[in-house]
């Protein structure tokens, strides 16, 4: 039987740096975010739904979504934000979902399924543990303003679309807390899988 973790942070909470570290350990993970680039590609189902709903000035001359254009629209209004996320929340669920099983049925015996909006999307339900990358409020703020080139008002924005970091602290089954450096932060990876009786 597989385990199947639900690995979970904040817009530049070091998530990323979490989930390669784990694949350098031989661990499975299965990357929400590459997913939901690709269930948007062109030709496919979401893809069509979005152009319905944004309109064609959200498309690039090659004809893909301009990503960061749509991301400057939803960014700053609820209601746009809901509508985009109820188009590619479940096609990207249902990848997901799909990868996971092929996964198991190869005999794969523990599973990452790196999911930002795991609590927000209420995806708890999909994954056995979950597992929160944390970073203090002022260090997440500071890194994505220079990892993104972003001021702090595009920044701040990013950063409340999201449940507060804090309180996902109650949520998790275990916490990384990512201020430190990268080997603070593997040693945190280790001392967690341990005690889930992983082996690495």
């Amino acid at each position: 039987m597989a385990l199947v973790i639900g690995l979970t942070g904040g817009i530049a909470s070091g998530k990323s740096t979490v989930s390669n570290l784990l694949k350098k350990m031989g661990i499975v993970v299965i990357d929400a975010d590459i997913i939901a680039r690709d269930v948007v590609e062109i030709g496919r189902e979401a893809y069509y739904q979005i152009i319905e709903a944004f309109g064609p000035d959200i498309l690039l001359p090659d004809k893909a979504i301009d990503r960061v254009k749509l991301g400057s629209i939803v960014f700053r209004d609820e209601k746009k934000r809901r509508l985009l996320n109820g188009i590619v929340h479940p096609a990207v669920r249902r990848q997901m979902l799909r990868e996971k099983d092929n996964w198991i049925t190869e005999g794969e015996t523990v599973i990452i399924m790196d999911i930002p909006l795991l609590f927000e999307s209420k995806l708890t339900s999909i994954v056995d543990r979950t597992l929160l990358v944390y970073v203090d409020a002022d260090k997440q703020l500071t890194r994505l303003m220079a990892r993104n080139n972003f001021n702090q008002e595009a920044a701040e924005a990013r950063i409340n679309s999201q449940m507060p970091l804090i309180d996902k602290i109650s949520l998790a089954d275990a916490v990384i807390y990512n201020n430190g450096t990268v080997e603070e932060t593997k040693k945190q990876i280790e001392e967690i899988l341990k005690k889930w009786d992983i082996s690495i």
